[in-house]
Protein backbone atom coordinates (compact mmCIF):
# COMPACT_ATOMS: atom_id res chain seq x y z
CA UNK A 1 0.00 0.00 0.00
CA UNK A 2 1.43 3.31 -0.87
CA UNK A 3 1.02 6.12 1.35
CA UNK A 4 0.73 10.00 -0.36
CA UNK A 5 -0.30 13.16 0.85
CA UNK A 6 -1.59 16.20 -2.16
CA UNK A 7 -2.44 19.73 -1.41
CA UNK A 8 -5.09 20.79 -3.98
CA UNK A 9 -5.95 24.07 -4.32
CA UNK A 10 -4.97 24.16 -0.35
CA UNK A 11 -7.00 21.30 0.94
CA UNK A 12 -4.75 18.64 2.02
CA UNK A 13 -5.61 15.11 0.74
CA UNK A 14 -4.49 11.98 2.53
CA UNK A 15 -4.58 9.03 -0.75
CA UNK A 16 -3.64 5.30 -0.07
CA UNK A 17 -3.11 3.32 -3.17
CA UNK A 18 -4.30 -0.02 -2.06
CA UNK A 19 -4.39 -1.87 -5.57
CA UNK A 20 -3.94 -1.38 -8.68
CA UNK A 21 -5.53 -4.12 -11.35
CA UNK A 22 -5.34 -3.34 -14.84
CA UNK A 23 -6.90 -0.23 -15.12
CA UNK A 24 -8.34 0.04 -11.96
CA UNK A 25 -6.69 1.40 -8.80
CA UNK A 26 -8.14 0.94 -5.48
CA UNK A 27 -7.68 4.08 -3.56
CA UNK A 28 -8.60 5.60 -0.24
CA UNK A 29 -8.77 9.16 -0.70
CA UNK A 30 -8.96 10.92 3.36
CA UNK A 31 -10.37 7.30 4.54
CA UNK A 32 -12.96 7.25 2.06
CA UNK A 33 -12.95 4.26 -0.62
CA UNK A 34 -12.62 5.11 -4.83
CA UNK A 35 -12.20 2.91 -7.34
CA UNK A 36 -10.57 4.83 -10.01
CA UNK A 37 -10.35 4.11 -13.55
CA UNK A 38 -7.14 4.87 -15.45
CA UNK A 39 -7.41 5.85 -19.16
CA UNK A 40 -4.52 3.01 -19.67
CA UNK A 41 -3.29 0.07 -18.09
CA UNK A 42 0.09 0.80 -15.94
CA UNK A 43 2.78 -0.33 -17.55
CA UNK A 44 4.98 -2.69 -15.78
CA UNK A 45 7.85 -0.16 -15.91
CA UNK A 46 5.67 2.43 -13.45
CA UNK A 47 5.14 -0.67 -11.30
CA UNK A 48 8.88 -1.58 -10.90
CA UNK A 49 9.63 2.17 -10.26
CA UNK A 50 7.47 2.33 -6.99
CA UNK A 51 9.04 -0.99 -5.70
CA UNK A 52 11.92 0.77 -5.38
CA UNK A 53 11.19 2.33 -2.06
CA UNK A 54 9.45 -1.07 -0.68
CA UNK A 55 10.58 -4.28 -2.24
CA UNK A 56 8.21 -6.97 -1.22
CA UNK A 57 5.03 -4.02 -1.57
CA UNK A 58 5.10 -4.61 -5.29
CA UNK A 59 4.22 -8.50 -4.76
CA UNK A 60 2.15 -8.70 -2.35
CA UNK A 61 -0.17 -5.74 -3.84
CA UNK A 62 0.00 -7.77 -6.69
CA UNK A 63 -1.43 -11.09 -5.15
CA UNK A 64 -3.80 -8.78 -3.07
CA UNK A 65 -6.67 -8.62 -5.72
CA UNK A 66 -7.98 -11.86 -5.35
CA UNK A 67 -8.73 -11.11 -1.26
CA UNK A 68 -8.64 -7.47 -1.55
CA UNK A 69 -12.52 -7.25 -2.89
CA UNK A 70 -13.61 -4.48 -0.13
CA UNK A 71 -15.98 -3.72 -2.81
CA UNK A 72 -18.73 -3.37 0.61
CA UNK A 73 -18.45 0.74 0.66
CA UNK A 74 -19.43 0.35 -3.21
CA UNK A 75 -22.70 -1.94 -2.20
CA UNK A 76 -24.56 1.41 -1.11
CA UNK A 77 -24.13 3.56 -4.27
CA UNK A 78 -26.99 0.69 -6.16
CA UNK A 79 -29.01 2.54 -3.40
CA UNK A 80 -32.64 1.92 -4.27
CA UNK A 81 -34.66 2.43 -7.66
CA UNK A 82 -35.46 5.69 -8.81
CA UNK A 83 -34.08 8.90 -10.10
CA UNK A 84 -30.12 9.37 -9.14
CA UNK A 85 -29.08 12.82 -7.69
CA UNK A 86 -25.33 12.87 -8.60
CA UNK A 87 -22.69 14.96 -7.24
CA UNK A 88 -22.12 17.65 -10.52
CA UNK A 89 -18.27 17.89 -9.44
CA UNK A 90 -15.94 16.96 -6.79
CA UNK A 91 -16.66 17.98 -3.36
CA UNK A 92 -16.84 17.39 0.21
CA UNK A 93 -21.00 17.57 1.84
CA UNK A 94 -21.07 20.24 4.42
CA UNK A 95 -25.22 19.69 5.06
CA UNK A 96 -27.67 17.36 3.86
CA UNK A 97 -30.97 18.88 3.72
CA UNK A 98 -33.54 15.55 3.12
CA UNK A 99 -34.18 11.99 5.28
CA UNK A 100 -35.52 9.21 3.75
CA UNK A 101 -39.23 8.92 3.04
CA UNK A 102 -39.37 12.94 2.92
CA UNK A 103 -41.33 14.14 0.00
CA UNK A 104 -39.57 16.84 -2.57
CA UNK A 105 -40.30 18.79 -5.71
CA UNK A 106 -38.32 19.42 -8.66
CA UNK A 107 -35.72 22.26 -7.56
CA UNK A 108 -35.80 21.50 -3.73
CA UNK A 109 -32.24 21.55 -2.02
CA UNK A 110 -31.11 18.05 -0.78
CA UNK A 111 -27.41 18.09 -0.50
CA UNK A 112 -25.12 21.00 0.38
CA UNK A 113 -21.43 20.30 -1.42
CA UNK A 114 -18.76 22.65 -0.77
CA UNK A 115 -16.30 22.49 -3.76
CA UNK A 116 -13.60 24.95 -4.38
CA UNK A 117 -14.33 27.04 -1.35
CA UNK A 118 -18.33 27.54 -2.64
CA UNK A 119 -20.96 25.72 -1.18
CA UNK A 120 -23.24 24.18 -4.15
CA UNK A 121 -27.20 24.42 -3.28
CA UNK A 122 -27.83 20.47 -5.11
CA UNK A 123 -31.25 20.29 -5.96
CA UNK A 124 -33.83 17.66 -6.89
CA UNK A 125 -34.12 16.83 -10.31
CA UNK A 126 -38.02 15.56 -10.03
CA UNK A 127 -40.22 15.76 -7.42
CA UNK A 128 -40.76 12.51 -5.41
CA UNK A 129 -40.12 10.78 -2.49
CA UNK A 130 -36.51 10.29 -0.89
CA UNK A 131 -35.76 6.64 -1.33
CA UNK A 132 -32.20 6.02 -0.11
CA UNK A 133 -29.29 9.08 1.14
CA UNK A 134 -26.70 7.31 0.14
CA UNK A 135 -23.96 10.59 1.28
CA UNK A 136 -23.06 11.72 5.19
CA UNK A 137 -22.28 14.85 6.19
CA UNK A 138 -18.55 15.38 6.09
CA UNK A 139 -18.03 12.53 2.98
CA UNK A 140 -16.28 13.35 0.02
CA UNK A 141 -17.43 12.45 -3.47
CA UNK A 142 -16.10 12.42 -7.17
CA UNK A 143 -18.07 14.03 -9.65
CA UNK A 144 -20.94 11.77 -10.74
CA UNK A 145 -21.27 10.14 -7.26
CA UNK A 146 -24.70 9.20 -6.81
CA UNK A 147 -25.92 11.63 -3.62
CA UNK A 148 -29.44 10.17 -2.96
CA UNK A 149 -31.89 8.94 -4.88
CA UNK A 150 -35.71 9.85 -5.60
CA UNK A 151 -38.40 7.20 -6.02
Amino acid sequence: MNKYQYKVQGVDYDVEIEDIDGNVAKVSVNGIPFEVEIKQPIKSAHVLHKPKVAVQTPSRAASAPVPAQPQAPVAPVPAAAGTKVLAPLPGTITEIKVNVGDVVKNGDTVVILEAMKMQNNIEAECAGTITSVVVSKGDTVMEGAVLVTIG
